[in-house]
């Protein structure tokens, strides 16, 4: 590490100051959007509902008919996953709303301070 700070005052670097100006309007009118309420809760992000699993052979997905039923590795009476990039974030039960499925979120981790 020595080594390198030696070569860098050797290739004659210098530092300089350097004068700033004063914000003008628009920096003002920035400042005054993020104010408004924090910019992330804005994000917009897909979450994925995982309702189950199954394990099965290749051969047996293959082999697999049209209305054949997969029985997956979660009881009705369990919650379903709810994932963000792959991550549990939440838990919740499936229920039914005006014919779409929906998750009533139940679990949810501490909320987050931002």
């Amino acid at each position: 590490m020595s080594q390198m700070f030696e070569s860098f005052l050797q290739a004659g670097v210098h530092a300089q100051a350097i004068a700033l100006e004063e914000p003008g309007a628009e920096a003002g009118a920035a400042a005054a959007l993020l104010r408004e309420g924090n910019p992330l809760h804005a994000v917009k992000v897909r979450l994925q509902v995982c309702v189950g699993e199954a394990d099965m052979s290749i051969g047996e997905l293959l082999g697999a008919r049209e209305s054949e039923v997969l029985v997956l590795q979660r009881g009705l009476d369990q919650p379903v996953d709810l994932l963000l990039e792959g991550k549990v974030v939440a838990r919740g039960q499936l229920v039914a709303v005006d014919g779409c499925f929906a998750v009533r979120i139940t679990e949810l981790p501490l909320p987050l301070k931002l």
